[in-house]
């Protein structure tokens, strides 16, 4: 009998020729399903595919305009903001999505939401399990390892959300600025190139230092932001003139990306508690849930009914979910 991890094969007449030709083809069928199930994780109703994320300095004109971004202004194209890309990326070393992961084909991954329903979960282990770990904004990791773990794959930051502390470079991660307006776009290139920040244009103070090292920095293509937009959250290409204007959050950007790039996608610290608008709001600080329901940029009902189907269909396995 060959006995294997994955389970035992009886031994048949003919000697070792033939068990080394059953070990073959037990092997094959092992692969076999491990390949058709990345296949099945890229089959749902939302017609994700496999997708390259990042815009490279060589050819994001050409990539713009095979996905139709070049028909939309910021945030969701690249029309009239060109030349902001260009310098930036200009300053960028690479483009690459995966270095050590590029010869797993079938990705596991979650992407850790900063909702204050991690507090106290003890989730961290479990979240430095996964191939591929997607944080967003300045959700701390340092003091709260316990939480949510202390690895970082990927992390989704804009001008007004980047840490400014070196204590939170991680050299590992790969930070991803997901570009919202030229200025974000202006912001970074002053940055790599020495130059003095001027706040104005931002909602609130932009960093104004930058702890990462250029080859740990990429530029989100904003095709995966339209598609969180229009495809999952449904929002209209235009909004009334007496109504601000609404954007996807971060994490379902985040998520957006998880369903291009990994063939299983996990979350957690995606669950808000809206009523009770003292609770907390992040699983670090002192913000409570009444600043989300203050803010006019972003369509929270929207969000909470794309995760709620996202969940109940399995698309998703929520680790915080109760």
């Amino acid at each position: 009998m060959v006995c294997l991890s994955l389970g035992c094969i009886p031994c048949a007449p003919g000697g070792p020729a033939m068990r080394g030709y059953l070990l073959a083809i037990f092997l094959s069928a092992v692969f076999l399903y491990y390949v058709l199930h990345c296949i099945l994780w890229r089959t749902n109703d939302y017609g994700y595919h496999q997708f390259h994320p990042f815009l490279c300095a060589a050819d994001f004109k050409n990539t713009a305009s095979f996905y139709g971004s070049d028909k939309f202004d910021l945030p969701y194209g690249i029309r009239a903001s060109a030349t902001h890309f260009r310098l930036a990326l200009s300053k960028l070393q690479n483009c690459d999505l995966f270095d050590d992961f590029d010869n797993v084909p079938c990705k596991k991954c979650v992407v850790v939401g900063n909702g204050g329903i991690l507090k106290n979960k003890t989730l961290g282990e479990k979240i430095d399990s996964y191939d591929v770990i997607i944080r967003m904004n300045n959700g701390p990791v340092l003091g709260h390892e316990e939480e949510v773990g202390r690895r970082t794959t990927f992390r989704l930051f804009y001008p007004e959300s980047v840490f400014s502390d070196p204590n939170h470079n991680d050299p590992n991660t790969t930070v991803i600025l997901t570009a919202f307006k030229p200025l974000d776009l202006k912001w970074l290139w002053e940055l790599l190139t020495g130059g003095k920040i001027n706040p104005n244009g931002f909602w609130k103070e932009p960093a104004l230092n930058l702890i990462y090292k250029p080859y740990q920095i990429r530029i989100l293509d904003p095709y995966i932001t339209r598609m969180a937009a229009y495809e999952l959250l449904h929002f209209p290409k235009v909004f009334p003139k007496n109504e601000k204007p609404k954007h996807p959050t971060t994490g379902i950007i985040a998520i957006t990306l998880a369903f291009h790039i990994c063939h299983e996608v996990h979350l957690a610290g995606f669950k808000y508690n809206f009523s009770d608008l003292k609770s907390p709001l992040h699983y670090y600080g002192n913000a409570t849930m009444s600043l989300m329901s203050e803010n006019e940029y972003h369509n929270v009902t929207a969000e909470q009914l794309f995760l709620k189907d996202i969940i109940e269909k399995k698309f998703v396995t929520d680790l915080t979910r109760e």
